[in-house]
């Protein structure tokens, strides 16, 4: 009976250790897996950002210009936006070898803050860079996309480019008639008087209208003097005809001083600034971005993972 305690202790106890020694086995390999994967997630972003980061465009000589192509609509959350934008604007700027910066703008406007914040940051980005800037007008160059431009120094667009729409502009819809044939009762409870204002379900009134003109006036004004500030003493035409909202071929846009000149962003290198090569910061960071916060939740999540199986073994 002593012999097969005795065997019986050898055996729990061989259980054990080989128990244990799996155990270590398979914690060291789920140690190299992750290990493994890190390394392959940081290598893989390594490759993506060295093939996003800005490359110098084919041509002669070693001078270069920074560039930034920016098109479509201007507002929160879209490509042309100042969250976007203003990052790209510094690191342009930021490139000590760049000779100069060129904005290659297609756009028809947007929402006149956003426009605001990047006119702005190209003003104070040239003051502390102290580089030149020229915009490149594509096919429009309007509204909002205009404000930004007259931050340059110069702007140049070809003879067709829909150029200028200084103005404001606000649509909406009424329904008041609609909801009556359809049987529909409108409920709203405001605190204040006016807090239903532009509600497309109510006949507009004299005081709407009032109210409507005097925000889009203000910003109207706002606008008509950041393009007098930024175009001095190159305008040549009334007022009452530039800051009407309308819009202009760019051979006009030019006669009437609204541009400096006709042509296209390989004229603007040569002639500006005497280069064939510009380096494109148009998408840089973009990228990176989108992939650091993958990695930060991938690692954040198989840290925590990690935390619990060391939690469960304690």
């Amino acid at each position: 009976m002593q012999n097969d305690s005795l065997n019986n202790q050898e055996l729990t106890i061989s259980l054990v250790r080989d128990l244990i020694k799996e155990k270590r086995s398979d914690r060291r390999w789920k140690n190299i897996r992750f290990l493994l994967g890190f390394i392959i997630i940081v290598t893989a972003i390594f490759l993506i950002v060295r093939a996003n980061s800005p490359e110098l465009s084919e041509g002669e000589g070693k001078d270069y210009v920074a560039l930034i192509r920016l098109d479509g609509m201007i507002g929160p959350g879209e490509n042309f936006s100042a969250d976007t934008v203003v990052p790209l604007l510094q690191e342009a700027f930021a490139d000590h070898d760049a000779k100069g910066v060129v904005l290659d703008i297609d756009s028809g406007g947007g929402t006149p803050v956003q426009a605001s914040i990047i006119h702005d940051a190209i003003l104070d980005l040239k003051k502390k860079y102290h580089k030149k800037v020229v915009v490149v007008g594509e096919d429009m160059l309007a509204s909002g996309a205009y404000f930004v431009a007259v931050a340059a120094d110069k702007i140049v667009v070809n003879p067709n480019t829909v150029t200028g729409s200084i103005g404001v502009i606000m649509k909406g819809f009424g329904f008041p008639d609609l909801i009556k044939k359809l049987g529909i009762e409108r409920r709203v409870v405001a605190s204040g008087v006016d807090k239903d204002r532009l509600d497309p379900f109510l006949p507009q009134s004299k005081a709407d209208l009032d109210k409507i003109r005097q925000v889009i006036g203000e910003v109207h004004s706002n606008f008509n003097q950041v393009v007098m500030q930024g175009r001095q003493k190159k305008l040549r035409a009334d007022p009452s005809e530039l800051f009407s909202g309308d819009f202009w071929a760019g051979s006009t846009a030019l006669k009437l001083g609204l541009v400096d000149g006709l042509g296209n962003l390989s004229d603007v290198l040569r002639d500006e600034f005497k280069v064939s090569r510009y380096k494109d910061y148009s998408q840089s960071g973009s990228v990176l971005k989108s992939l650091a916060g993958q990695f930060g939740a991938s690692l954040s999540m198989a840290l925590s993972n990690t935390q619990m199986r060391v939690y469960e073994k304690i």
